[in-house]
C-alpha cells in the first residue's frame, strides 16, 4: 500500500497528524482512478475505431474484386452461356452442382441427383457429396431457394457475391491477427493495404472464383487469427473455450470445403510440434489444437460419407504418433542441454516411425490409391528419381506446380512487402533461436507452464507460432507456385505486426544501443504510417486505372460449341475430350461425360489417360475400342492440345501420352533410348484426313476454328 508522509516542520495546528496524510490519500485514489476510467475509455475508442475500419476495409476489397470481375468480362451485359463459359477447368464443373440443385424439382431429388449421380461419370454411379468438396454448392442453393431473394438476384450473382463476400472476411481475418501480434489496429491496416497492392500474388478470386481454395482460404485465416489468440498466456476460462469453439468450426468449415485441407494442417500440426518439442509454447494447448484438427477431419470424414482418402490422411497419422510418442516419452523435456537434443531427436525418429507405420496400415486396410498421384508428384519434383507416370508429369508441366517464379519477389518489392518480410523474419528468426537455445539448456530446472512464460518473454507463443506458419509455408510456396496465396497473405500479416511490434522494435534498438521507450512508439507508428503513405502515393492511381479499364468476354469458338451440343445432340448423350474443356460441357449443356478434372479418383485418373489416347499415337480400331469401354457418344478434338505450342517439348500432352506409352516423341531434339517409333500416325491430326480406316469408325458433325466433334460408330 501507499502512503504520503506529512511534513514533519508543520505543527502549527492541533489537528491529528494523520488528517492531511488521509486527504492526500484521497487526492491520489481519485486520482488513480480517474486515469484507469481513462485508460479504459481510450481502450474502447480505440477497438471501436479499428474494428470499424477492419469492416470497411473489408467490404472495400470486397466490393473493388467485384468490380474488377465485373469490368474484366462484362459480366452483367453477356449471355447465359458466356458466364458459364467463364468458369474455367473445374470451377465450371462445381458451379455445375449449384446449378443441378436449383433445376431439381424439390430439394430432396437435388440431394439424390448428388448422391447418386450418373452424368459426372458415363457408365458409372458415383456419390458427389463423398467424392468431392461441394457442400458449400448445396448449401448455397438451400439458401437460394428459402430466401425471398429469386426476383431480385440472378442465382448466378448470388453464387459469385457470395464468394467476394468471403473475400471481405478474409482479409478482415487477417487484419485482427495482425492487430493481435502487435497490439495496435494500424498494423493491421497495413496487412490490409498490403493485400489489395499484391493482389496478383495474394488471390485470385476474381478469375477463378469458384475454386475450393477460394472458400477455404476465409476460413484458414480465421483459425489462425482463433490460434493467435488462443496461444495467449493467461486467458480466462470462458474466453479460453470459446476460442476453441472458433479454431474448431473454422477448422471443419476450411476441411469441408477443399480437397487439399488435409496437406495444409499437416503443416499447422508440424508448426505444433516443433514449438512443442522447443517448450515454445504450453504442450496443454498444442494437444487441444491437435485434438481439434483430428475432430475436424473425422466429422468431414463422415460428412463425406466415410471418405477414404480422409481416413488414410498423413494428418492424422501424423497427429496419433505425436500423441502416442509424448505418452511414451515421458521425460522428454527435462535434462542436460546435450541429453535434451538426444531426446528430441529420438522422438522424432519415433514419431516419423509411427507415422508412416499408422499411415500404410491404415491404406492396406482400405485399399487405398486417392492421392497416389500426389506422392508420385512429389518424388518426381523433388529428384528422387526420373518417371514416366503421366499423372505425376501432368503436374510437374504445369506452371502452377512448378518453382515460385523470380517475378513474384520484383512485384512484392515494389511493394515494400518484401524487405519488411526479410527485416521481420531475420530479427524474430534470432530471437526465436534464442529462446529455443535457452529453453533447451535450462530444461532440468524448468517447471512445466513456469519455463514457458519465462523463455517466451522475448518470443510469445502467438508470435512464435506465426513465425513457424510463415517459414513452413514459403518453403511450400517456393516450390509449388500454386501454393502461393498461402504464404503471401500471411506474409502481408507477419510483415505489419513487426513494424508495429513494439518487442521488434525494442531488441533491434538494443542490438544498436539506441534503446529508448520513447524511440520505440516513435518506430513502431512512424514507420507504418510512411509505408500507407508511400502504397497510397504510387498504387492509389493505378488502381483506380484499373477500375476505370472496361473489357469484355469474347470466346465465340466455345459459345458455338456448346450452342451446338445443346441443340444438336441427346441429351442423354455422351461426350469425351480434355477434363477442362469437359467441365464446361457439363456446366453449359448437362451433358454426360467420360472424365473431368477433379482428379482425386484413382479409376478416374486410369480413366483420363484412356480418353487421352485420342491426342496419341493409336490405331483408330483402339481408340474406338477405348472410347466405346466408357459408353462415348462424341469426341471433342481441340487443336490447341493437337498442335500445342504452350509447352516445351517434353511437357506437351501428346509428349506425356508418348513417352507412357512408350513411344518416341516428335519433333527436333533427344528420345530415351528404349522409346521407339510408334506404329500408327497421330490420332487427332490422320483422322481430319477422312481416310476410311477412321471414318469407318468416326463421323464428323462439327467443326469450327478451334474445335472438331466427332460421332462414334456403334459397331466396329
Amino acid at each position: 500500500m501507499m502512503y504520503i508522509r506529512q511534513r514533519k516542520e508543520v505543527k502549527t495546528t492541533e489537528v491529528s497528524e494523520d488528517f492531511p496524510a488521509q486527504k492526500e490519500n484521497v487526492k491520489l485514489e481519485n486520482k488513480l482512478s480517474s486515469g484507469c476510467a481513462s485508460r479504459r475509455f481510450w481502450k474502447i475508442l480505440s477497438f471501436t475505431i479499428g474494428g470499424t475500419i477492419a469492416l470497411c476495409i473489408g467490404l472495400l476489397t470486397s466490393v473493388y474484386l467485384a468490380t474488377l470481375h465485373e469490368n474484366d468480362l462484362w459480366f452483367s451485359n453477356i449471355k447465359e452461356v458466356e458466364r458459364e463459359i467463364s468458369f474455367r477447368t473445374e470451377c465450371g464443373l462445381y458451379y455445375s452442382y449449384y446449378k443441378q440443385m436449383l433445376q431439381a424439382p424439390t430439394l430432396m431429388q437435388g440431394f439424390r441427383g448428388l448422391i447418386y449421380d450418373n452424368k459426372t461419370e458415363s457408365m458409372r454411379t458415383i456419390n458427389l457429396l463423398q467424392r468431392m468438396n461441394i457442400y458449400q454448392e448445396v448449401f448455397l442453393s438451400i439458401l437460394y431457394r428459402v430466401l425471398p431473394i429469386q426476383k431480385y438476384l440472378e442465382p448466378v450473382y448470388f453464387y459469385i457475391y457470395t464468394l467476394f463476400g468471403l473475400q471481405a472476411i478474409y482479409v478482415t481475418a487477417l487484419y485482427i491477427t495482425s492487430w493481435l501480434l502487435s497490439g495496435t489496429w494500424l498494423s493491421g491496416m497495413l496487412a490490409a493495404f498490403w493485400y489489395v497492392t499484391n493482389r496478383i500474388d495474394t488471390t485470385r478470386v476474381e478469375f477463378t472464383i469458384p475454386l475450393r481454395e477460394n472458400w477455404a482460404l476465409p476460413f484458414f485465416a480465421i483459425q489462425i487469427a482463433a490460434i493467435t489468440y488462443f496461444l495467449r498466456p493467461n486467458l480466462h476460462s470462458l474466453s479460453e473455450r470459446l476460442t476453441l469453439l472458433a479454431i474448431f468450426i473454422s477448422t471443419f468449415l476450411f476441411s469441408l470445403t477443399w480437397q487439399f485441407n488435409q496437406f495444409m494442417m499437416l503443416m499447422q500440426a508440424v508448426v505444433l510440434f516443433i514449438l512443442d518439442s522447443l517448450d515454445m509454447l504450453p504442450a496443454v494447448k498444442a494437444t487441444w489444437l491437435y485434438g481439434i484438427q483430428i475432430t475436424g477431419l473425422l466429422l468431414v470424414c463422415v460428412l463425406q460419407f466415410f471418405n477414404s482418402m480422409i481416413l488414410g490422411s498423413l494428418l492424422i497419422s501424423f497427429n496419433l504418433s505425436v500423441l502416442i510418442a509424448r505418452k511414451l516419452q515421458k521425460n522428454l523435456k527435462t535434462g542436460s542441454f546435450f541429453n535434451r537434443i538426444g531426446k528430441l531427436l529420438l522422438h522424432l525418429f519415433v514419431v516419423f516411425c509411427l507415422t508412416l507405420l499408422l499411415n500404410s496400415i491404415i491404406k492396406k486396410i482400405l485399399n487405398l490409391k486417392s492421392d497416389e498421384h500426389i506422392f508420385k508428384f512429389l518424388k518426381a519434383k523433388f529428384g528422387f528419381g526420373a518417371t514416366r507416370d503421366f499423372d505425376a508429369n501432368l503436374y510437374l508441366c504445369e506452371e502452377a506446380f512448378g518453382l515460385l517464379p523470380f517475378n513474384t519477389f520484383e512485384r512484392l518489392s515494389d511493394t515494400l512487402l518484401f524487405y519488411a518480410y526479410i527485416f521481420v523474419l531475420s530479427i524474430t528468426v534470432i530471437a526465436a533461436l534464442v529462446v529455443a537455445f535457452q529453453n533447451l539448456s535450462d530444461a532440468a530446472n524448468q517447471q512445466s507452464l513456469g519455463k514457458v512464460g519465462k523463455c517466451t518473454v522475448d518470443l510469445k507463443p502467438e508470435t512464435a507460432y506465426n513465425l513457424i506458419h510463415t517459414i513452413l509455408f514459403g518453403f511450400l510456396a517456393l516450390s509449388t507456385m500454386r501454393m502461393k496465396y498461402l504464404w503471401t497473405s500471411h506474409m502481408c500479416v507477419f510483415a505489419s505486426f513487426g513494424l508495429c511490434s513494439p518487442e521488434i522494435w525494442e531488441l533491434l534498438l538494443k542490438l544498436v544501443h539506441l534503446y529508448n521507450p520513447k524511440r520505440i512508439c516513435i518506430m513502431r507508428y512512424s514507420v507504418p504510417i510512411l509505408i500507407l503513405l508511400y502504397l497510397c502515393y504510387k498504387f492509389w492511381p493505378g488502381m483506380m486505372d484499373e477500375l476505370s479499364e472496361l473489357r469484355e468476354f469474347y470466346d465465340p469458338d466455345t459459345v458455338e460449341l456448346m450452342n451446338w451440343i445443346n441443340s444438336h445432340t441427346p441429351r442423354k448423350a455422351v461426350f469425351a475430350g480434355s477434363m477442362q474443356l469437359l467441365a464446361g460441357v457439363k456446366l453449359c449443356t448437362g451433358r454426360t461425360l467420360t472424365n473431368h478434372p477433379h482428379y482425386e479418383d484413382n479409376s478416374l485418373r486410369e480413366r483420363t489417360k484412356a480418353v487421352y489416347q485420342i491426342y496419341a499415337k493409336r490405331s483408330p480400331e483402339d481408340v474406338h475400342a477405348l472410347l466405346r469401354s466408357f459408353g462415348t457418344d462424341y469426341i471433342i478434338l481441340e487443336d490447341s492440345i493437337c498442335y500445342e505450342r504452350r509447352h516445351h517439348r517434353g511437357c506437351r500432352l501428346r509428349d506425356l501420352l508418348d513417352v507412357a506409352n512408350g513411344h518416341m516423341m516428335d519433333g527436333p531434339g533427344d528420345n530415351d533410348p528404349d522409346l521407339k517409333p510408334a506404329d500408327h500416325p497421330r490420332f487427332c491430326e490422320e483422322i481430319k484426313r477422312n481416310l476410311p480406316p477412321y471414318m469407318a469408325h468416326f463421323t464428323r458433325v462439327f467443326q469450327n476454328k478451334a474445335f472438331h466433334v466427332y460421332k462414334l460408330t456403334r459397331s466396329k
